[in-house]
């Protein structure tokens, strides 16, 4: 089954084309990576996929339900979501229990007593991340990777079949993404785990445990497929227009832009 169906999708605003007949599915337990420069459609596309965007063209299918044919506000909850925005909305005072249960009203802040069920389900979600040991402690103390690992425990309190990353590794050192990234690659290998879509412009931040990918520009597909089909120079050339070379050495990926050549002098 698909967990995510996205077919011939067009976004217009005014006379601005925002998406051109973007269509990509997503098979379940089939992670898979959203690559674009900034401004190529990435975060539109992820509003229409959550329904809080409406397409001007196109159908929308997510976790076997149609748009425009059931109730989004249900089927959200289904669908996890972690920004590195949401850090800044997070009360720094709130330990990472209260933090991970405000989940549940989809809030930030607790805002009402939580049941013993909440409190428990909170722990839990914390111990299966491997934060357990910060269960009491102010997430504004925390560090950033700490942080990040917390909001996906937060994105989980509904058991959602679809979690999404969204830039999940910006402002984290060099140190801090490669321990963060291997934390979210044993997430990502639990077998009762939710079907990841992970969104970003670094190819450095991809781990073999993504199968499928779909690069964006301006809007456009330009390539979608096996994450393997994806990453390769030419596609890359053609997402950042820009000449570059990509290299894959044990597991991971690195990209180099390919100087523009200097103008000879007469």
């Amino acid at each position: 089954m698909n967990v995510v169906e996205l077919d011939s999708i067009t976004l217009v605003r005014g006379e601005k084309m925002i998406l051109d007949s973007v269509s990509w599915s997503i098979a379940r337990g089939e992670h898979a990576l959203l690559l674009g420069a900034n401004g190529s459609g990435k975060t539109t596309l992820l509003k229409v996929l959550t329904g809080y965007e409406w397409p001007t063209t196109g159908r929308v299918r997510v976790l076997g339900r149609e748009y425009g044919e059931c109730d989004l506000r249900a089927l959200r909850k289904k669908i996890g979501w972690v920004s590195s925005a949401m850090e800044h909305r997070v009360p720094p005072e709130d330990d990472a229990e209260l933090v991970t249960a405000s989940g549940f009203d989809a809030s930030f802040g607790i805002y009402r007593p939580l049941s013993e069920a909440e409190h428990a389900k909170s722990r839990a979600l914390l111990e299966k991340i491997g934060l357990a040991r910060l269960g009491r402690q102010a997430f504004g103390l925390m560090s950033q990777g700490e942080q990040k690992r917390v909001l996906i425990a937060r994105a989980l309190v509904h058991d959602p079949a679809l979690l999404v990353l969204d830039e999940p590794c910006a402002g984290l050192d060099p140190a801090a993404r490669v321990d963060f990234l291997d934390d979210v690659g044993r997430f990502a290998a639990l077998t009762d785990g939710p079907t990841i879509v992970f969104v970003t412009h670094h190819v450095e931040e991809v781990r073999p445990w993504v199968r499928r990918a779909l690069a964006l520009r301006e809007g456009k597909v330009v390539i979608e497929g096996a994450v393997e089909a994806v990453l390769r120079s030419e596609a890359l050339s053609q997402v950042f227009g820009r000449a570059c070379r990509l290299e894959h050495l044990a597991g991971e990926y690195r990209l180099a832009l390919i100087p523009k050549p200097v103008d000879q002098p007469e």
